[in-house]
């Protein structure tokens, strides 16, 4: 053993040169790393190696062993086999870290998400964030989110907003639904189907409304207004034309927007209709024997008459 470590050193000594010129030549054919460099190779090849072989020739020598050919011949091609396992597991570990990063991110936004939507909902404001859904969020709420994300896209605030007034509504609703029904009931279950149907109905209407802005987005009538106003007289009949018909474009826009707002009204109201309806049902069985105006009365009388129990001497 100490004479193949001998030979080992002998070899692995020997080589440290060449591939030093190797690496000097092209970085990337003698080292592992990603990002090689010259100074990497020197460091490598002139102090590392060199520093390892010294260690095995100094822990062979007491014995009085000779060097092996089999350790001479092992240390030449030690470099060249482990280059690439040292690349390969290089990489396995790099790979490794990536995947707890992203899983870290990934469980840092979701624990963010839920922050902030608590922090919404104690506040008592459902806002759908635009760069993720919510969190558990079904195909309505992915379907608002989408709308209101296109009409941000449209720089369209504005007619956004109306995606977190739907969002908001529908949550109502479905907590006042689940506060009266129970879950596996047939009236639940219809009234969370025509509800879903309304808000699924006004998101198409959103959507409507994003292809409709997106049709005008590169429109700028502050522009068109204020070359009319400045240069009105010495515009051609023909840029004049043309300009008034933007400002047409965006006027017809603009109507057509207000109706498709007007219909999201008209389902806001239906919902806040629906949810005051149904707070009104009393499914619960009532714990009392009697109604309260007669409970008020007994009890009214029993006061007046609490005299008769009072003891006489």
């Amino acid at each position: 053993m100490l004479g193949f470590l001998q030979g080992f050193s002998y070899g692995l000594f020997m080589t440290c040169l060449p591939w030093l010129l190797v690496g000097l030549f092209n970085p990337s054919l003698a080292l592992p790393i990603a990002v090689p460099g010259r100074l990497q190779v020197i460091l490598r090849y002139c102090l590392v190696i060199p520093f390892i072989s010294s260690l095995l020739w100094l822990t062979s020598l007491w014995g009085g062993f000779s060097p092996s050919l089999f350790g001479w011949l092992a240390g030449i091609v030690a470099i060249p086999v482990a280059l690439p396992v040292e690349r390969t597991l290089r990489g396995w570990l790099a790979r490794r870290r990536e995947r707890l990063r992203e899983k870290r991110l990934s469980a840092e936004m979701r624990q963010r998400r839920a922050e902030d939507e608590r922090n919404a909902y104690e506040a008592g404001v459902s806002v759908l964030n635009p760069e993720w859904p919510p969190e558990g969020a079904d195909d309505l709420v992915l379907a608002l989110w989408r709308a209101k994300k296109s009409l941000l896209d449209v720089k369209r605030s504005d007619l956004a907003v109306l995606a977190d007034r739907l969002y908001s509504r529908y949550h109502h609703v479905m907590d006042v639904l689940g506060g009266r029904f129970h879950t596996g009931e047939l009236a639940f279950e219809r009234s969370r189907g025509l509800v879903t149907q309304v808000c699924f109905g006004a998101a198409d209407t959103l959507t409507t409304m994003a292809s409709q802005a997106r049709g005008v987005v590169s429109v700028d009538g502050d522009y068109v207004r204020g070359r009319l106003e400045r240069e009105g007289p010495r515009l051609s009949d023909e840029e004049r034309t043309a300009l008034v018909r933007r400002l047409d474009l965006l006027a017809e826009t603009e109507h057509r927007l207000n109706t498709l707002s007007a219909r999201i009204e008209s389902a806001l109201t239906v919902l806040d209709d629906t949810a005051v309806s149904m707070a009104r049902i009393e499914t619960a069985r009532p714990q009392a024997s009697v109604t309260t105006e007669k409970a008020l009365e007994d009890l009214r009388r029993f006061v007046e008459g609490a005299d008769r129990y009072a003891r006489k001497d």
